[in-house]
């Protein structure tokens, strides 16, 4: 039941980036500002922190590095809702990332599982191998519920179980977080910002082009 509904998941996320992409190829609803025209001044700043790779192996979550950025997207891999819309944007920028080779080697995207319980280091492998990442995208979970909440209390991202007649439902909001290479949070997206075209004007923003 695991495995079908993380094949699932991942079709969704493919799926949904497929009409990201056709939604930019038929025309922006809107126009993304100019990269560099605006600021994004330092919000506030998180931690390094030590998770689980997708092979089960200690691995830091951001291995940041001066010139270089983060996008963070917290999910759990059975949501129903917003998470496939987070996964499905960065499944986009990937691609984006793909055609921009000097961006996409000062970007990493980051996808993090607030629920360890369910989503093991193999889930997070299998949804890799189902997502195919062509840029530097990493997935990681942690040991346990409390491994994992300092650095949800660090980048102050929600997740509340409901109750045990709901338990595989976790209450959230939809946040991805923009960190630069000194560990400052410089945008934070829900979903009506979520934008291909945002985030790549945010990077090239914080990068200096």
């Amino acid at each position: 039941m695991r495995r079908a509904a993380l094949v699932l998941a991942a079709g969704l996320a493919l799926g949904a980036a497929g009409e990201h992409a056709g939604h930019a190829a038929g025309g922006p609803r809107f126009e993304a500002p100019a990269a560099g025209s605006y600021e994004l001044p330092p919000i506030t700043r998180v931690s390094e922190h030590a998770l689980l790779d997708e092979t089960g192996a200690p691995a830091k979550l951001l291995a940041w590095n001066p010139g270089e950025a983060a996008l963070v997207s917290f999910v759990y891999l059975s949501c129903p809702d917003a998470c496939p819309t987070a996964t499905a944007t960065l499944a986009a920028l990937d691609a984006e990332l793909a055609k921009r080779p000097a961006l996409a080697r000062r970007v990493r995207l980051v996808t993090v599982s607030f629920d360890p319980a369910r989503d093991t280091p193999e889930r997070m492998a299998a949804l890799r191998r189902a997502l195919a990442p062509k840029s530097r995208w990493r997935f990681a979970t942690a040991a346990s519920p409390a491994a994992l909440q300092p650095v949800l209390d660090d980048f102050g991202q929600d997740a509340a179980a409901l109750p045990d007649d709901q338990a595989e439902r976790i209450v959230h909001v939809l946040k991805v977080y923009l960190v630069d290479g000194e560990g400052r949070v410089r945008n934070v997206y829900s979903s009506g910002f979520l934008d291909v075209r945002i985030l790549l004007a945010d990077l090239e923003t914080v990068l200096g082009g």
